[in-house]
This record gives structure tokens, sequence and C-alpha cells, in this order.
């Protein structure tokens, strides 16, 4: 099993595994005062669909310490990672959107996945309009906070962050540490669209966060819901997450190699 594909580049830095098709280390990306370490920050999906090969790969390879689950509460208990094969790993529960906990609730959101696949509500539409609550709502928020300060405390080994497919939540999250890291805003697009390239279409749709890719759209409504209460992505990270000049240093030091 190989781990990773060249530097990042054509195949950006996806991680080659078994049943996690949109793995992807961010080592090797043009960063403030350097590039980002090889092998110590990892973006995924869910970690449920994984051969024990893969969290082999994980675990040896990568050395994963930690991992930031940012699903709702209920895809996580009904696909759980599956942790006990990655000893010594943190694993941490940041949920960026919470789903209502009914019955009637959790069936509407699944029922809303099979419209969106058929193509009987409009995606582009209602992932537009999802984005900025996932910056701005008060949990979103919160997961994206808890994200940078566990990254803040991690000393060794890797820190992977995952939502269901890797897309959406997982890819904001991406999007704000390559902010935070000095990644250039060019580099931080085309990693969030790369997605587009490396999911794997699924027949049924678990939930409204399974279906579709991603779109600059998406991308650019958090930027500009991010904009208007904050005035740039800058002053979102120091004054939403708490990510000042002082830490924003220290993921530097943590996470960028000359």
């Amino acid at each position: 099993m190989q781990d990773i594909i060249g530097p990042y580049g054509a195949n950006y830095g996806k991680v080659l595994l078994e049943g996690l098709h949109n793995t992807r280390d961010l080592g090797g990306l043009p960063a403030s005062e350097g590039h980002v370490t090889p092998r110590r920050l990892l973006r995924s999906g869910m970690l449920e669909p994984a051969t024990a090969e893969d969290m082999r790969v994980l675990r040896d390879v990568y050395d994963v310490r930690l991992v930031i689950d940012l699903r709702t509460d209920e895809e996580a208990a009904r696909w759980p990672d599956p942790i006990e094969l990655l000893p010594g790993a943190r694993l941490v529960h940041l949920p960026v959107f919470r789903a209502p906990k009914t019955d009637d609730a959790q069936e509407t959101i699944r029922a809303l996945g099979e419209r969106l696949a058929s193509g009987e509500l409009d995606i582009a539409g209602l992932f537009a309009g999802l984005y900025p609550r996932f910056v701005l709502d008060e949990d979103g928020i919160a997961a994206y906070r808890g994200l940078f300060r566990e990254l803040l405390d991690l000393e060794d080994g890797a820190a992977l962050w995952h939502c269901s497919a890797g897309k959406d939540r997982c890819g904001m999250a991406s999007v704000l540490v390559e902010a935070a890291l000095g990644v250039p805003w060019e580099l931080i697009e085309r990693d969030y669209l790369a997605t587009n390239e490396l999911i794997e279409a699924k027949g049924t749709a678990q939930n409204m966060f399974d279906v579709g890719g991603v779109d600059a759209r998406y991308l650019h409504a958090a930027l500009s819901a991010i904009d208007g209460a904050y005035g740039s992505i800058d002053g979102y990270l120091a004054d939403a997450l708490g990510i000042d000049e002082a830490a924003r240093s220290e993921l530097r030091r943590k996470f960028v190699s000359a």
C-alpha cells in the first residue's frame, strides 16, 4: 500500500486507501514561511468505510493521533469511526450542524437527500444557503474554534478531520486551516474544488450531505457571509475563532516547514 501520490499537484495530495476515496494530506502546500509539513494534517470523509489496511496506513504511516468528527450526533452514532483501530488516537466530536432530534425530522432530512439526488430539488441553492450557517451559526463557530484548539494542543503525530463525504463541513474546515497557515487563496480554492475529482458517487443518498460535489458558489457564499459579519477571513479567524497572529504563528511552528 502506497501512502501519498507525490507532492501536492495533479492528485491533490490524495492518500491511496482502499475504502476511503477522499482522504488527502495537506503536506506540500505552500504556506507562510515554507510549506505545510507532510503527514501532519489530513482531511477526509467519514472513516466507517475504511478497511483494516486503511486504518493500518493511518496508524503506522501517518501516525494519526487526533480524529475530529464534524458530523451530526446522528451521523456519528449511525456510522461510527473505528477509532479502536487507531490505538493512542483521540476522537473529538465537534458537530458543525445539529440536526433536529425527532424521528420525523430525521426522516425529513433523509428524504431531502433522496430528492436532491434525484434532481427534484436544487442542490446549488440548498448548499449556498447552508454554507453561511456553517461559519456563522453558534454550532459552526464552536466546532471550528474547537478544531483549532485541538490543533494547537497537538504536539506529535497527525490530525485528521472529517465530515460525511469530506466535502462541505470538512471542506470549510480545510479552507480555514489553510488560510490560517498562509496558503495562497488560489490553492485553497483549488483544494476545496478537488473534491469533485476524488469523491465516488453513492447509489443511495444516506443524508443530504452525501449528495453531489462542491461548487465555488458554496464557498463564495460562506466568504460573503464572513466578510459581512467580520470584514475578512482574517477577521473571522481572529474574532470568531480566537486565532490571532500569535495563534497563527504557533500553528505555523507546528505545521509548516521551511
